[in-house]
């Protein structure tokens, strides 16, 4: 029985695409090693496979040091193989072999399915194998896939992007939009309530701007309004749109869509319209601004998060200025920031003017307060409110400690919460109501149920799913079966596992 090990660097496409390679490789024959015994068995994984990511400033420098550590770990191995995918294998191609010639596969993000198919060559021809596509052959989702979460699942609308943002590297990476049609992405959600899920978060690197393909503009706010129609699915989501092609349709049908969640990730870079054009972001300020005063006016609960990137080059201390502003009068829940570093190959790596990193981190610094003081803010203004809390495990680090449990509020709120003595618990995929009892800058408290308030909980599809797989079964539309499953292109494998996390939102449009 050969065992498998993926670990995964990135955004949430990263993590589906995670998802997509635990199932091929279960598929293969491969067993997850995190699910077995380990009486007797080696600590090491029979295949281990880095999945990457190319955005962040130190991707390189950590890949190549986690492989640095693999190595006498393979050595200690006979047999062992070391698989290396993602935007970083897309980039760097044959110098990770050349770099880590232990590494026994390298595969591109356009050919994820062929990694079964490599690391049985790679073992046949005792050589390493490097395959990378320059474009994709098969839309990922009909690869067979193994769900890190019995009660939510991303569901991929749309892979690739065509925009030209000077910072980013992924369209080189991911190659242009690809939009799969939509009763294709309707079956894949209606096949995943089926199983037991409650949740589905649809992605793409621009998920506003899907139907470009098949012509249709509309095309996805229809669809919003078609998940809204499936029996079952009590919380769609979505990540991430661009704001220049942000449309009213959408947000209408947010809004119109009981089951779409009034949560928005609205990237927004940069508040300076100079450094905007200078990233090539086909939008200013002041329509930034309007998309925020539109969607709060259609839901006013609704909670927008965003993205920010600091010391662009050229940036000047009045660019940054016209950034908090924009931050300050956007109130967001909260912001993924970055600092700005250069990524060979892009536009922006070739720019004048690149800033000293230490004028770059004390901008950093100032911004993070001053999101911090807004989220602080915001959060303060729903204590007394009652909030319904998807549970999640894994959600809350110290949930041990402090007796609570963890989840998320239908605005993407992150909510600990108490639990009163003789209580009814909740399972992961159920929904608790609580009342909030503190807001902190980074996540809701609720101990209502402690303090004589609120507290229930709902049992739901999500959460028998959850139980099923805690006795080694697959949920599935009529019960749960002995064995786990594979399906091509229906997520039908699910694990004990959380949701891996993410480290910002779809490769941060």
């Amino acid at each position: 029985m050969r065992t498998y090990e993926v670990r995964t660097h990135g955004c949430q496409m990263n993590v589906h695409d995670s998802e997509r390679i635990s199932g091929l490789l279960e598929h293969a024959g491969y067993v997850d090693r995190l699910t077995l015994a380990t009486d007797g068995r080696p600590d090491a994984a029979d295949v281990v496979v880095y999945n990457t990511c190319a955005v962040r400033e130190n991707a390189a420098d950590k890949l190549y040091g986690n492989l640095g550590a693999l190595k006498p770990v393979k050595d200690a191995h006979p047999g062992m193989q070391i698989a290396v995918g993602g935007c970083l294998a897309q980039k760097d191609q044959g110098a990770i072999v050349q770099r880590a010639p232990w590494v026994d596969v390298v595969f591109g993000t356009h050919n994820v399915g062929s990694l079964p198919v490599l690391l049985e060559r790679a073992r046949h021809n005792a050589e390493a194998q490097v395959e990378i596509l320059e474009s994709l052959e098969t839309f990922p989702s009909t690869l067979p896939t193994r769900r890190d979460s019995a009660y939510s699942g991303w569901v991929s609308i749309s892979v690739g992007c065509n925009n030209t943002c000077t910072f980013c590297i992924v369209p080189a990476l991911r190659g242009k939009e690809k939009d799969r049609r939509p009763g294709d992405v309707l079956a894949e959600v209606k096949a995943l309530v089926e199983q037991g899920v409650v949740e589905v978060t649809l992605l793409g690197q621009n998920v506003n701007t899907y139907g470009v393909e098949f012509g249709d503009r509309l095309a996805f706010g229809k669809l919003l309004r078609a998940c809204g129609e499936i029996e079952g699915l009590e919380r769609v989501r979505f990540t991430s749109p661009h704001p220049a092609a942000f449309t009213d349709d959408v947000i209408d049908a947010m809004a119109r869509t009981p089951n779409v969640m009034p949560s928005l990730h609205m990237p927004l870079q940069s508040g300076s319209d100079r450094v905007l054009k200078e990233m090539r972001r086909s939008y200013r300020s002041a329509k930034f601004l309007g998309i925020i005063e539109r969607v709060r006016a259609a839901m006013p609960e609704a909670a927008i998060t965003t993205d920010i990137i600091v010391g662009f080059p050229g940036e000047t201390e009045a660019d940054f200025a016209e950034t908090l502003r924009v931050v300050r009068e956007s109130r967001f829940s909260s912001a993924f920031t970055f600092q700005y570093s250069i990524r060979p190959g892009t536009p922006a790596a070739d720019l004048p003017d690149q800033l000293p990193k230490a004028v770059v981190q004390e901008r950093f610094e100032r911004l993070v307060a001053a999101q911090e003081e807004v989220s602080w803010a915001e959060n303060r203004t729903l204590e007394g409110r009652e909030v319904e809390v998807l549970v999640a495990p894994g959600e809350g680090r110290k949930d041990a400690a402090s007796g609570r449990m963890s989840g998320r509020a239908r605005d993407n709120r992150l909510v600990h919460f108490a639990v009163p003595d003789g209580a009814e618990r909740a399972r992961p995929g159920d929904m608790v109501t609580v009342g909030v009892t503190y807001g902190a800058p980074h996540h809701l408290v609720a101990d209502s149920g402690i303090q004589g308030g609120a507290y229930s909980v709902r049992r739901t599809p999500g959460g028998d799913a959850w139980a099923a797989l805690q006795d080694g079964a697959t949920p599935g539309a009529t019960g749960a079966t002995a064995k786990p499953t594979v399906t091509l292109g229906m997520p039908s494998i699910g694990a004990p596992a959380p949701r891996a996390a993410a480290d910002g939102p779809a490769c941060a449009c």
